[in-house]
């Protein structure tokens, strides 16, 4: 099953975790401000612990697919 979720009609469109309102990046903000996944559970009790790994790996997949361009200087 799909975790992640993208639908237009849910949160304009906003990456979410399927069965919720959620949105990935209010998860991977709080990892980033150095929460644990504990108190993330704790916050938002609807989530799992494979959800925020599949919120991890959804932002992983994402930057994995990024084009790098080095530039050079002029």
């Amino acid at each position: 099953m799909k975790r992640v979720i993208v639908d237009p009609k849910i949160m304009v469109g906003k990456p979410v975790i399927r069965g919720s309102r959620i949105p990935v990046d209010a998860i991977l903000h709080r990892m980033a401000q150095g929460e644990t996944v504990a108190s993330i559970i704790e916050e938002y009790p609807a989530l799992t612990r494979l959800d925020i790994r599949a919120a991890l790996e959804y932002a992983e997949s994402l930057v994995r697919g990024e084009d790098i361009i080095p530039q050079t200087q002029s």
